[in-house]
């Protein structure tokens, strides 16, 4: 197998392994926005939090999120090159939601956070060598 084979299928390995992260990613989104729509008693809300918003509200942020980034991590696995910028974005809109989500589930939205930031450096660094 030549060295360019190689590095191709190694960058080739390393995008589905981020996109898979996304869409790990973007479940988990979506599975927080509907348990903050369905069953807001679940979350504890910490008192005098100065960016307080609606746990409805904040339901349908992680919600819409999570399906976009789902969708977007889809066209990524499936080779589409335009799906690397957008899944950039919206893994920085997720970081910065979880930040201001973090009074009401600190710990989860700590490693979703840590998540993000992998990803977003994964694709960062990640440069396609052509053939």
């Amino acid at each position: 197998m030549s060295t360019s084979t190689t590095r191709q299928a190694a960058a080739t390995g390393f995008v589905l392994f981020v996109a898979i992260l996304m869409i790990l990613n973007g479940v988990w989104g979506i599975i927080v926005g509907l348990a903050a729509l369905i069953k807001q008693e679940f979350f504890v809300v910490a008192p005098n939090y100065i960016y307080q918003f609606s746990l409805t509200g904040w339901g349908w942020i992680h919600l819409l999120l999570g399906i976009l980034i789902v969708a977007v991590a889809f066209a990524l696995i499936a080779g589409q090159s335009w799906a690397r910028w957008p899944v950039i974005i919206l893994a920085l809109l997720q970081a910065i939601a979880q930040f201001f989500f973090l009074p009401y589930y600190p710990w989860w939205s700590i490693l979703i956070i840590i998540l993000d930031i992998i990803i977003i450096w994964s694709l960062l660094t990640y440069t396609p060598k052509p053939l």
